[in-house]
């Protein structure tokens, strides 16, 4: 069995690319939080409409509100940025699925699958804090 082991300083972003993955990062946490998750809590007309035709109820749609307002704030705290972003990558690729199979609309997933893309790109370099937590959960 392998262990998971914190990435080295050669696998550590540079100053530069660093920047990048903070500004990446701050955006991509501002429009879960502002833009995808508080117009579920507050109950938009739109985030309703999509949830009763999933099936699942108004619960539901708080719950993805929850995950995603967690995620952004997530992606903005150093040592959880990494598993933010490796949540909100799947809970985007479930949202692809759910936009091209339940909802019948595969051209809306295109969108939550490029978030999806970019948000394990962004885990893949926050990796370090990744296994941080890892190591913490697993103790």
């Amino acid at each position: 069995m392998t262990a998971i082991t914190a990435p080295t300083a050669a696998t550590r972003p540079g100053a530069i690319r660093n920047r990048i993955l903070w500004t990446v990062q701050i955006l991509l946490g501002l429009f879960f939080v502002i833009a995808s998750g508080i117009p579920k809590f507050v109950g938009q007309e739109d985030a309703v409409r999509i949830f009763d035709a999933i099936g699942f109820g108004d619960w539901f749609m708080y719950f993805t509100g929850l995950v995603e307002v967690a995620g952004g704030i997530g992606l903005l705290i150093r040592r959880l940025a990494g598993a933010a972003a490796a949540g909100l990558s799947i809970t985007m690729v479930l949202a692809a699925a759910t936009q091209a199979f339940i909802l019948d609309a595969p051209s809306y997933s295109v969108f939550p699958l490029v978030l999806a893309a970019v948000c394990a790109w962004l885990a893949w370099e926050r990796r370090d804090g990744l296994v941080a937590v890892w190591d913490r959960l697993s103790r």
